[in-house]
């Protein structure tokens, strides 16, 4: 009752589209332009899905090194520990995370992390953001305002976080591929070894983490 749901039918058809765009392409390049295009319709109805204290928490567009806002703040809080998860679970699966597919390989670039965070950044990261403003979880007291402009996430709102993403961590869902009951924090470590199958050639494809609820 408090979204446009028509507009959003519209966005799902343009993302639905594209997927269907990615499964025909020749070549890297244009399945990442591909990908650019859809992150846009994406993240156009971003501000849509914040419901509570729109006073200060909005979104107009995706901004970061440094954020400008709270929202952006706090997604790229919450896609920096995602990706330090996804290092994290290469490393235990024995995967170089600094050598990735899509990513470009650079001294430091962490490339094979970035390339499965993809994964997680809408069901598990922008989903997470999403539940801290809507259900208030966190505020404006939260969130500090330089003088550049750069916004920050205060010390108080770090602990309210974690505290919230410790719970989110043990919730369990069904996985897609492996049909079991897996924790979302357990996510980038069973998608890494499922990748690491794939390279040591016991998987034909890699099952890429697709879920709906």
């Amino acid at each position: 009752m408090r979204i446009d749901t028509e507009k959003f039918r519209h966005k799902i058809a343009l993302l639905d589209q594209a997927l269907k765009q990615c499964r025909c392409v020749c070549s890297k390049q244009e399945l990442l332009g591909i990908e650019g295009e859809a992150a846009q319709v994406y993240f156009s109805v971003m501000d849509d899905m914040i419901l509570q204290q729109k006073e200060y928490f909005q979104f107009s567009s995706r901004n970061r090194r440094p954020p400008k806002d709270a929202m952006n703040a706090l997604l790229s809080f919450m896609y920096s520990i995602c990706t330090s998860m996804c290092v994290s679970a290469l490393e235990a699966v024995g995967l170089d995370p600094y050598v990735g597919f899509f990513h470009t390989d650079r001294p430091g670039r962490r490339s094979l992390a970035l390339d499965l965070v993809e994964e997680f950044r809408t069901v598990l990261c922008d989903r997470f953001v999403l539940m801290l403003v809507n259900k208030k979880m966190l505020d404006h007291s939260c969130f500090d305002q330089r003088e550049n402009g750069t916004v920050q996430i205060t010390e108080d709102g770090r602990r309210k976080f974690f505290t919230a993403w410790q719970n989110r961590k043990q919730e369990t869902i069904q996985h897609p591929f492996l049909e079991e009951k897996v924790q979302w924090g357990m996510l980038p470590y069973v998608q890494a070894l499922l990748l690491a199958r794939l390279i040591r050639g016991d998987l034909d494809a890699y099952p890429v983490f697709l879920w709906r609820n």
